[in-house]
């Protein structure tokens, strides 16, 4: 198995202060700057929506040849107001990459991102075609109803750890343990703090029991774990809402990046985005290469998925240097 980068430290932060809020505060985005100034420009795209960076994230690239681009999403990690749900939605997530890159003065960018994360970048892409330069996407999650509905309703992934299913929503009115995300969302957004943390840890474990396929080999990386309480109250707000993207789904929209080199990596046994939603991606989209990886779930620090995500960044580095790529305007 190939591992992991050694660990890299950012050369040049940014906290970009975006449009203000309705209580006078602003959307302060955090950025970093990793490896090579000079390098290719790629950008990280974390899941979630609301988990935000971690120091790992900056390892999935040779630091020789990228220059790695790190951001928390509104609301996540770094960015500020923590958890804040005003102006957050997708589209604000694409206007924020474009005021990144331009701030960067990056004229054109490779889009790595896994879980949601493939989800944005591809949202980002189709609005923004000719600002990518390549995609390698993981654990592709499409945002559909049908998507939301088997992470979180019963008939989905429920069948399959259905004694973690009962943890769940054991707590929840019955009518409610079907289909309980407004009810956990109510509880995420109601004044008292003692029952609004008690639902997000109910929620992290749930989605911790599903989201390794050999947990023995995961170790996730805990020196910056986002908040609970953030992360899940931004993933339930993006999820009440078919992820702000009923409007523009992603597969009816594939001629617009049709021409964009893309790798996609996919674990075979992926509970949280399984692998029907990649090949149904990769069936519109024959020209993007799709690695399914056999032993692997959806957690990018499986042993396998590193080495096949490293593999694809690697591959993708020299596929651009091949076509004598220029990074910046």
């Amino acid at each position: 198995m190939t591992p992991l980068y050694p660990e890299i430290e950012p050369y040049l932060t940014h906290q970009l202060e975006m449009e203000q809020l309705s209580n006078g505060q602003y959307h302060q985005v955090y950025v970093e700057e990793c490896g090579n100034p000079d390098g290719i420009p790629v950008v990280f795209l974390h899941g979630g929506p609301g988990s935000g960076c971690r120091p790992s994230h900056r390892c999935y690239f040779d630091p020789n040849l990228y220059r790695i681009i790190l951001f928390d999403q509104r609301g996540c990690g770094r960015s500020l107001p923590h958890g804040e749900l005003e102006n957050n939605n997708t589209s604000f997530l694409i206007a924020d990459m474009e005021t990144i890159r331009q701030h960067l003065n990056i004229d054109r960018w490779v889009i790595f991102g896994g879980s949601w994360g493939s989800t944005l970048g591809l949202c980002y892409a189709q609005r923004h075609p000719d600002t990518v330069l390549a995609m390698i996407l993981r654990g592709i999650f499409l945002g559909r109803q049908q998507d939301i509905d088997w992470v979180y309703a019963e008939g989905g992934a429920s069948r399959l750890f259905p004694d973690a299913w009962q943890q769940l929503v054991k707590h929840l009115p019955e009518t409610d343990q079907a289909s309980p995300l407004k009810a956990y969302y109510q509880q995420l957004t109601a004044p008292d703090e003692v029952h609004q943390m008690a639902a997000a840890k109910l929620l992290q474990a749930w989605e911790s029991t599903i989201v390794t396929l050999r947990d023995h080999e995961h170790q996730p990386d805990l020196t910056q774990e986002p908040s609970p309480l953030a992360h899940s109250r931004i993933q339930l707000h993006f999820s009440l809402d078919e992820c702000f993207i009923a409007d523009m789904p992603i597969l009816n929209n594939i001629e617009l990046i049709r021409t964009i080199p893309t790798t996609i990596v996919q674990g075979r046994y992926d509970i949280v985005c399984p692998t029907q939603q990649a090949w149904e991606l990769h069936q519109a989209w024959p020209e993007a290469e799709l690695d399914i990886i056999p032993m692997a779930g959806h957690a990018a620090g499986e042993p396998a998925l590193i080495s096949a995500l490293i593999r694809a960044t690697r591959n993708m580095a020299k596929r651009l240097s091949n076509s004598h790529f220029q990074p910046s305007a």
